[in-house]
């Protein structure tokens, strides 16, 4: 229960702060642009089963694939792509948290 509030606290709440603090003129923008990087769990349409809360995410799901990570990280360091990167990255971030958390 406490991995779950947690993991998804990381998903919606985190970005919201993120956006708050970092993109205030902006930020509602910068919030949907960053909810919209969850688009990178379509990757888990295609394990078997789709979900299963005992596997970690990283490593097994294209998307997760740690060259893919490499690439998210890429994207931080242009501007036009900075919040895709952030959302991305922070993403990833959460999901290793969950791998942590499950030992």
């Amino acid at each position: 229960m406490v991995q779950t509030v947690f993991h998804y606290g990381m998903h919606f709440v985190v970005p919201l702060f993120i956006a708050l603090l970092f993109f205030r003129r902006n930020w509602i923008r910068v919030y949907l642009v960053l909810l919209a990087t969850m688009v990178v769990d379509v990757d888990h349409l295609f394990a078997n089963p789709i979900f299963d809360p005992n596997r970690c995410s990283i490593g097994f799901h294209l998307l997760h694939w740690y060259l893919a990570i490499v690439l998210y990280v890429v994207l931080l360091f242009f501007k036009k792509t900075r919040v895709i990167g952030i959302g991305l990255v922070l993403h990833m971030l959460t999901d290793y948290l969950d791998c942590l958390w499950m030992g």
